[in-house]
């Protein structure tokens, strides 16, 4: 049966239920012989004929044009803001359990816009819980939902795409996205600020792991400039942990802590337990690069046992391997050893990025340890992963540890060639799938090559 025709019977069934005749219903707007062509759908009726004729059957315009109570639409977005809060506050897979009911609610429902948000939280929980592939899945449908909505509408599963591929330590393509929706905006004239700052927040972490360390300031720059335009507190708390990364990486150590301490701020009055422990997460790494190692260890411990009791697999595994960083720096090589030794057994699910960076570490400690052909092994297979990665930065380091035990070891053309690779991945910092920067963020430096 056709929507008209589901109207029409609709209109029928409810008319014969108050015991009005076509006449009763029609006047004094429309006719009889109106309400019977409607009732044998015949015809479309305008808004202004349902609203009329909800008003005279004692129901609601949009119970009437779509069989729909209207508070089951209301309950469902009540109970979606409840799952977001189970997300942040418990664990991911309770959360999913939550959301997927949701979107079989939503789609007996036929609610477009509540299905789209059911499926972005099943995302997040996918992320949570390291299920990349599933988390792709998700926001993808979520965009394939919101096609014919505004840009600012598609930010978040787009946002939500490019950190699974972040995560799965696919820089470039991560990058992609984030620059080509940015610049989609601002072409458009649709720089709405919430989803601007969305996407600006997420670009900086894939910038800084490539080395465009201008591109990620420039951005951060801008998010900062548009944060009094945002409702979103913990929008503009997210905002804040990312900055800090452009600070840190700026040498800016105060700044940096003071730009967490904001977000903190934020994360505890909202009780957003992940949230608080990225916090911790991010000013460990702080305080490990400003050399408090101690203070460092504290930070990384609360954060990895926060999303340890939240079943984070994956961010819990991110943190060990900085935690293994600042372990090794203290001499608790053992510890710290087993940490990534744990971290690597999670296969590629913990993306190319953090799996580079716990071989590195490995072959760190086997060099302090005297074994030269373990540390020489863990490089090159860190190396593999990082040149997959695109992480320019990072690249360029691994390349003089290599260099630098190839020499002592006497293998000096060997020495060279690492070197010789290292300095072309410092000679092209901020290289990304679009080469030219996006709208915005083009002011302060060259395009990319």
């Amino acid at each position: 049966m056709d929507e008209q025709a589901l109207i029409g019977s609709r209109v029928h069934r409810l008319r014969t239920e108050r015991g009005l005749t076509q006449r009763q219903l029609a006047e004094p707007t429309y006719t009889p012989a109106y309400i019977s062509t409607l009732e044998s759908g015949r015809v479309r009726p305008s808004e202004a004929a349902l609203r009329f004729l909800a008003e005279r059957l004692g129901t609601s315009y949009e119970e009437l044009a779509t069989g729909r109570p209207p508070h089951l639409a209301t309950e469902l977005r009540l109970a979606l803001t409840d799952a977001q809060r189970a997300l942040a506050t418990g664990a991911a897979d309770e959360a999913a359990v939550h959301y997927r009911r949701l979107l079989t609610d939503a789609e007996q429902l036929d609610l477009t816009p509540e299905r789209a948000e059911a499926l972005l939280g099943l995302g997040d929980c996918a992320l949570e819980s390291g299920e990349l592939a599933s988390a792709t899945a998700h926001f993808e449908a979520a965009e394939r939902l919101l096609a014919d909505e505004p840009l600012p509408r598609r930010a978040r599963p787009i946002r939500g795409r490019a950190v699974a591929h972040l995560l799965a330590g696919e820089l470039r393509y991560a990058c992609y996205l984030l620059e080509s929706t940015i610049d989609e905006l601002n072409a458009g004239g649709l720089g709405d600020p919430e989803a601007l700052v969305l996407l600006y927040a997420a670009v900086i972490g894939p910038y800084i792991d490539m080395g465009a360390h201008a591109r990620a300031a420039r951005a951060a720059e801008l998010a900062l400039a548009l944060a009094p335009h945002v409702q979103d507190p913990a929008l503009v708390a997210g905002m804040h942990r990312q900055v800090a990364r452009t600070f840190l990486a700026e040498g800016r150590v105060v700044d940096a802590d003071a730009s967490l301490a904001k977000a903190q701020s934020v994360y505890r009055q909202l009780r957003l337990r992940t949230d608080l422990a990225h916090c911790h997460w991010m000013r460990g790494y702080v305080q490990a690069q400003n050399g408090e190692l101690t203070a460092a260890e504290v930070e990384l411990r609360t954060a990895r046992d926060m999303l340890s009791a939240k079943r984070a697999a994956l961010y819990t595994a991110q943190v060990e391997v900085e935690l293994a960083d600042v372990l090794r720096r203290l001499g608790r090589h053992d510890e710290a050893a087993g940490l990534l030794s744990a971290v690597l057994e999670l296969g590629d699910s913990h993306g190319a990025v953090h799996a580079g960076g716990a071989h590195r570490l490995l072959g760190l400690i086997a060099e302090e340890r005297g074994e030269v052909e373990s540390a020489e092994e863990h490089y090159v297979q860190a190396l593999a992963l990082l040149e997959r990665s695109g992480a320019t930065g990072d690249l360029a380091d691994l390349c003089r540890l290599l260099g630098d035990l190839l020499r002592r070891t006497g293998r000096i053309e060997a020495a060279l060639d690492a070197y010789r690779t290292g300095l072309g991945h410092r000679a092209s910092p901020g290289t990304t799938t679009l080469g030219p920067a996006p709208t915005g963020l083009t002011a302060t430096w060259p395009r990319a090559r």
